[in-house]
């Protein structure tokens, strides 16, 4: 199985996509292509601009300001659950944020639950986990970094929202 992945600078530092065959994204986060999650065993990476250019292209969009959401194919690998919960985090509206309670409530499981698969999502930013935030408003943790989940909310205007 091969795999095509490239790296581009964004106002909140590097961000890497890793697309498959069909152009779908299996991976996004912040950092090269050392930052990328655990891929799926005997696959091939390769660097390839030509078929990541539609996700790299949205990404910079939404990045300077002119995208709110993303019509992207997706194909994260995950448990049932998992999937569930990251589909419940696109659900959440651009400049917005949600509790794990309130996610946990609406999926019918535990908040705890809710905060392992949010912190597995391997597609960050068009899966937006960084829009979850602690029962109380405070800012939690963040694969990238609480500096980079502050600058994701205050970028959409959802900081005021949050305690710091």
């Amino acid at each position: 199985m091969t795999f095509f992945f490239t790296t581009f600078p964004t106002p909140a530092g590097d961000f890497s996509v890793v697309v498959n065959y069909a152009g779908a994204i299996v991976a996004a986060v912040f950092g090269d292509q050392a930052a990328l999650p655990v891929l799926p065993a005997n696959c091939e990476v390769r660097g390839d601009d030509d078929k990541t250019a539609e996700a790299r292209a949205q990404l910079l969009a939404y990045f300077a300001g002119e995208r709110n959401d993303f019509d992207l194919s997706l194909a994260p690998e995950g448990s049932p659950f998992q999937h569930r919960v990251w589909a419940a985090l696109r659900e959440i509206p651009f400049g917005e944020t949600r509790s794990y309670g309130d996610l946990a409530e609406l999926l019918g499981s535990s908040p705890r639950a809710v905060g392992r698969a949010n912190a597995t999502n391997p597609i960050c930013v068009i899966v937006p986990c960084h829009r979850v935030n602690g029962a109380d408003g405070s800012l939690t943790g963040y694969a990238g970094g609480l500096d980079q989940k502050r600058w994701l909310l205050e970028h959409e205007g959802a900081l005021a929202a949050c305690l710091l």
